[in-house]
């Protein structure tokens, strides 16, 4: 029996986008097309099974073996640092994650900044970098609304293409880094799958 290769996909249009580059690879499964609740699909003449989780937690499924690979966007990856390997940019999901706050914000370096963000890590890192003394609000979501209520001086977030920053009158200050789509695997797997894992890797490296 073909060995099977675990992948953990992100639900939505990126897994989407994803699932087509496996399929182009040599990596497909028609099941996956039919219209229904079903999160796991396998062939096992191709030797994958695939499922879908929430994008944020691909990197957890990776780390902990449940998935031999899986695709997370950078940002996952620099925010939680799992313990996995990173092997290839898959070039797409791409965004920035940036420093955004009222258009008429001037930094006051003899203040502590109030940043909000969901990516604590990532800003933490960054403001470190350049010696700046912040204060971190950590929130969940509506990050945009954080400055104009005086709750923050600036948001920590992830930028596609600005819109909804523009129509909160906001605009991006810093580039921190890019953003985009990584193929992730389990040191383990890797180990003990290198030959499928290299294979796909190159395929994949391809199909781009």
């Amino acid at each position: 029996m073909k060995t099977m290769l675990n992948v953990a996909l992100p639900k939505g249009r990126l897994g989407e986008k994803v699932y087509d580059m496996f399929e182009r690879a040599g990596f497909p499964c028609p099941s996956i097309h039919e219209n229904n609740r079903k999160l796991i699909f396998e062939n096992e003449a191709a030797g994958v099974r695939y499922f879908w989780v929430k994008p944020s937690d691909v990197a957890i499924y990776v780390e902990r073996g449940a998935a031999d690979i899986g695709v997370a966007g950078k940002d996952i990856l620099l925010e939680y640092a799992p313990d996995v390997y990173e092997l290839l940019d898959l070039d797409i999901g791409k965004c920035r994650m940036a420093v955004a706050a009222p258009r008429d914000f001037r930094d006051n370096p003899q203040k502590t900044l109030k940043v909000a963000t969901k990516f604590t890590n990532i800003a933490q890192t960054y403001y470190s970098s350049k010696g700046r003394d912040i204060d971190i609000i950590h929130l969940n979501g509506s990050i945009e609304i954080a400055p104009i209520l005086g709750l923050s001086d600036v948001i920590v977030d992830i930028v596609e293409t600005g819109t909804t920053l523009r129509e909160n009158n906001l605009e991006v200050f810093e580039t921190i880094v890019p953003i985009s789509a990584r193929l992730i695997a389990n040191k383990s797997s890797f180990m003990f799958k290198s030959v499928q894992i290299e294979k796909l890797v190159r395929e994949i490296g391809g199909a781009r």
